[in-house]
Order: structure tokens, then sequence, then C-alpha cells
């Protein structure tokens, strides 16, 4: 009888992180695209947009999303005959060095539908908006002016309704907002400070097909109405909101997929240039490397096991876990993995070590002649669980220096857990394989994507010089090939607050905690 209890309780305690399977019905997805594409210039209205909202306005938006109607990324007999679905109009992505070295996508939402730009986040699960909120980021500069964002509001939307406080999707780490009658929600992130509370509302995130002209799909989704943000959120990253990516059943993945929309299972491309993509329904190739997933947690996140490190020659066998997540910026190891990277790298490196004149969150930092153009930097490959080999193409990070420039490896020791950042998956195209419950990886350029030399947005320079072309410097696989030196990023880039760690997968014991008491939690707003 204990032992009953014992499994009774057990499921209980996992059954939100479930995942609801489902049919593999059709693939959808947005493209990703290079910060400085006709794209985003596009987004920021540097080509002469037509009048926001009008039909010529989201033809032109999704001009480009048409050169790609007839590529698929996923090859797997069961989902090769799956249509492509993109949000409507278009929906390119791209990275920001300005807020948070992050990727980000344009998102539609509502009824009329009303566009935000969000950070994408593997390591959390609620897509939230800035919502009806006085303390909230209005505008972004760009280097061409300043750039209006949009505030979400479930009153102008006529396809939203507020979920209630007994509402089942509610539950025990929630609270209730009295004065909205509706279900309450608080998110803590990684980053000092940083949280996002608001309620929970039911809208739709507009989709469409591939195809000329697009149909478009209203697909219904869960997300949080941001009321009071904090932190990064008010002007570091994600200030117009954040696309939860984790295996929660409130995260999009898993309602497209609980309604038969996509399998469950997306994929996001890291190029080099911070080009990509990323495609709901995607299971991968079947030449893609995978590793499983660690599911013994209370708190299923992207968990996955590397068991030896290799820098160049140096082999050690060293078991940790480690997260998967887009919504951190740089990767966070622990010792002994932190010193047995960093050391090793350290000895092979023949520049002279730079110490930055003010703190960086990088300790291994080199510096770079005035007239170098190129440098190396050792080999450096993960061994995974399941002995797959995960080579890491871009491990270091360009900054600059008075006279000239330098590049620090770009691993952070930490406190807590192990985090694979976003620099870490540049070069490849993951895998969020969750029906399968595995990793998958493949070396891509993404190079298939359409980039530019256009104006990218940025935040804090009034001089109109852009942010660096590569930031993560790109070896070739199992060759230490020259690395060409790329423009540094802004000077204010790498520092605490503005190296983003979004995602809050690293809340331990005290959200755990958090969780058990917050669903009596009465919230007056």
């Amino acid at each position: 009888m204990g032992v009953l209890l014992l499994m009774m309780m057990k499921l209980i305690l996992l059954s939100v992180c479930f995942l609801i399977d489902s049919k593999i019905g059709e693939s959808f997805g947005f493209d990703v695209h290079h910060r400085y594409s006709d794209t985003v210039k596009d987004f920021l209205h540097l080509n002469g947009l037509p009048e926001k909202g009008t039909i010529d306005y989201y033809t032109a938006m999704g001009h480009r999303d048409q050169l790609f109607k007839a590529r698929r990324l996923a090859t797997t007999p069961e989902s090769s005959t799956s249509s492509i679905l993109t949000f409507l109009g278009g929906n390119q992505t791209f990275r920001l060095s300005s807020l948070g070295f992050l990727h980000y996508s344009v998102v539609t939402v509502g009824t009329p539908p009303v566009q935000f730009l969000v950070a994408l986040d593997t390591g959390s699960d609620l897509f939230w908006l800035p919502c009806d909120c006085a303390n909230c980021q209005r505008s972004l500069n760009s280097t061409s002016g300043a750039i209006e964002l949009n505030i979400y509001s479930p009153s102008e939307s006529s396809s939203s309704s507020l979920i209630p406080c007994n509402s089942t999707m509610c539950g025990r780490r929630r609270g209730c907002s009295l004065r909205r009658n509706a279900c309450a929600y608080q998110e803590v992130y990684l980053s000092s400070n940083t949280s996002s509370t608001g309620i929970l509302v039911d809208d739709v995130l507009q989709l469409g097909t591939d195809a000329t002209p697009q149909s478009p799909i209203n697909a219904p989704i869960t997300l949080g109405c941001g009321i009071i943000q904090t932190g990064d959120f008010l002007d570091g990253a994600a200030i117009n909101g954040l696309f939860g990516l984790g295996m929660d059943n409130v995260s999009v993945p898993s309602t497209l997929a609980s309604k038969g929309l996509a399998a469950n299972s997306f994929s996001m491309c890291f190029g080099p240039q911070g080009l990509g993509r990323i495609e709901f329904g995607d299971k991968g190739s079947p030449d893609q490397q995978v590793t499983q997933f660690n599911l013994e947690t209370l708190h299923q996140t992207y968990n996955i096991t590397v068991t030896q490190i290799a820098v160049e020659q140096n082999v050690t066998d060293v078991e940790f876990t480690a997260i998967f997540d887009s919504g951190t910026s740089f990767t966070y190891l622990n010792d002994p993995a932190y010193s047995v990277i960093v050391d090793s790298f350290n000895a092979q490196i023949t520049e002279p070590r730079y110490q930055p004149p003010t703190r960086i969150i990088f300790d291994y930092c080199y510096s770079l002649g005035a007239t170098q153009e190129t440098y190396t930097v050792p080999d450096m490959n993960l061994t995974m669980g399941g002995g797959s080999n995960f080579f890491v193409t871009a491990p270091a990070i360009v900054i600059p220096r008075r006279g000239g420039l330098a590049y620090c490896l770009a691993i952070v020791k930490s406190e807590d857990i192990n985090i694979i950042g976003q620099n870490f998956m540049t070069g490849y195209r993951i895998v969020f394989d969750r029906e399968e419950m595995v990793l998958g990886w493949k070396e891509s350029t993404c190079n298939d994507l359409v980039s530019s030399n256009t104006l990218p947005i940025n935040k804090n320079s009034s001089n109109g010089a852009p942010p660096p072309s590569s930031l993560n410097p790109e070896a070739t696989p199992r060759n230490r090939s020259r690395i060409p030196i790329p423009a540094p990023p802004p000077s204010r880039s790498i520092n605490g607050s503005n190296a983003a760690r979004l995602s809050c997968v690293a809340n331990k014991l005290v959200m755990v905690l958090f969780a058990f008491f917050f669903h009596n939690l009465i919230i007056h707003y």
C-alpha cells in the first residue's frame, strides 16, 4: 500500500511536466534571419513599408518567406508530407547583441492582429507579453530612429478570454488576481531581480501556410499578460515579451502538439552570422546526432548528460548534466567541468592574457595585435550520453579593448546548474524532440536563408555603428583553422547585466517550495 501511494504521489507531481501525445499533423515554423537582413530592415520601417495592418504590409513582410516555401527541414517519412506553416505575414527571427545576444522573433497575436518582438527561450515555458502595464518599454532605438513597441491588452482582442482562478490550467503554481478575477502567474528568471507577473489569458497566435497567397490559421494558445516586469525586462533583454519553448503543457510547442497542429518536436538553427530558422513539428533528419533527455527532475527541461570533454588532445572523463537553453546567451559550467576546459584552453593559447579594466563575466581573455586579422583556438568537443559527439564551433567572443581588440573564452563559471547557452549552439540545427525525448543536432550554417548588411537594432549607440557581424567566431570542426576577427561588440554588451540569462530553469529548491504556496496567494492588481 505504501509503495502504491508513493507511485501515485510521484505521478501527480510529474503530471504537470508530461506532454500530451498527438498524431503528427501539419508542421509549421518561422524563418530565422541575420540581424542585418532586409527582413529586419523591413520590420524596423527602414524601407518605407505600407501602413501597418494593411494587406500590402503583410505581403511585404512575407515576401522573403515565399523564397523558402519549397524547403523542408524535417526529413522523416512521417512529417515529409506535411505543409510548412509560418506566422501570418512572415516570421523572421534574428540575434540582437544590444538585447542580450539572444534570438528574437516577430510574432502576431490576437484579433485584430498585433505584432511583438519576443526573445526565444527553450529554458522557460510561459509565453508572455507586456500587457496593460505602466512600466513597460514602449520604444526601441534603431540606427534610424526610435521604433514603437506594442503593448498587449486582452480587452482590445476579441479572441481573448481570461483564465479563471478555478481553471485546471491555473494549477498549483499559480495564484489568483481578485481584482481581475483571473489566474495569476509569476515567473522569476536567472538574471538578477528579473521577473514577470500577471494573469493568464487564452488568445490566438496568427499562423499561415507557406503557399501564395497564405491561408491564415489561428492557433489557440495560453499566454501571460505581463502586468509587472522587473530587472532586465525593463531595459536589458526581452523587453517586448518572451516566447517560452519549454516542456510544460502551457508552452506553445506543447499546446500546438496537444491540438494536433504539429508534431511534438521543434528545431532551431543557429547560424554563425546570427541567421537560422525555427520549425515546429520538425523531428530532424536520420543522420543527426542524438542524446536522451534526463527526465528525473520534478520540472522537466532539455537536460542532457555529458560524459567526456576534449580540448584538442587533452581528453578528460568527467560526467555532468547540463540544460540546452537558448534563453541564456553564453555557457555556464560548474567545476570540475569549468576548470577542465579553461585550464586546457588557456595552456594552448599563444596570445597574451588580457585583463579588462572593468569586470566582465569572462575570466579568460587574450589581447590581439594591432594588425592581427585572424586567431586560432583549440578544438573543443563534448561527448554526450550515448556516445555522440558535440563539437563546439564558437567557443570565443571578440571584445573591444583600449587600442585594439581582444577575445575571450565565452564560458562563465557557474555556482549552481550547468547551462549550454546559445553560443555553444552556433553552427547547428538543434532538434528538441519531445516525442522521442531526445536532443538532436546536425552541423548547419543556415546559409539557405537570405542575409544582407542592412542596419540592425542598436539600443545604446547614437553613432550608428552596427554590432559585430560575428560575435561568436566559428572554427571549422576538427580543424584549427585561422578565425577571422569580426568587428567588436558594444563595450557594455558582455557585462553582467547585459549577458542575458532569462530562463527560469535554475530556480532550484526555492521555486519548488514557491510552487506549493503560490496557488493560495491572492494577488491584488
